[in-house]
């Protein structure tokens, strides 16, 4: 899995690859904020008729994550891991680690998900 920055993604990149939004980053040193996003290469052709279904699951996952719906997280990533040909799979079972976490912390209504970078 290639992670790319969005400033960095092209109109040519996202023609020729599955692009698939990931964290959000903010770096404090810089004040911006930018989005990573992996490139998924080698899809096996016999997911192909599933992909748009993927993505649209990958997405709300996503969505979901930075409304800390939880368990609606926990069904997505069950529902993908293994998908993409595993290419993704070390993103989904880092979010099922930090899920995991913060179940059991008492996060403000401030909380996005954003992870802070210095």
């Amino acid at each position: 899995m290639h992670v790319l920055f969005e400033s960095s993604i092209t109109d040519e990149i996202r023609q020729k690859y599955i692009v698939l939004s990931l964290d959000t980053f903010r770096f404090e040193s810089t004040g911006i904020t930018e989005t990573a996003y992996c490139l998924v290469e080698n899809a096996p052709i016999t997911e192909m008729m599933y992909i748009d279904r993927w993505q649209k699951l990958h997405s709300k996952l996503i969505e979901n994550f930075k409304q800390q719906n939880w368990s609606f997280c926990e069904d997505a990533i069950e529902h993908l891991q293994g998908r993409w040909g595993g290419e993704v799979d070390s993103f989904y079972q880092e979010l099922s680690k930090r899920i995991a976490y913060l179940k059991n912390e008492e996060l403000d209504d401030e909380w996005t998900g954003v992870i802070v970078k210095n």
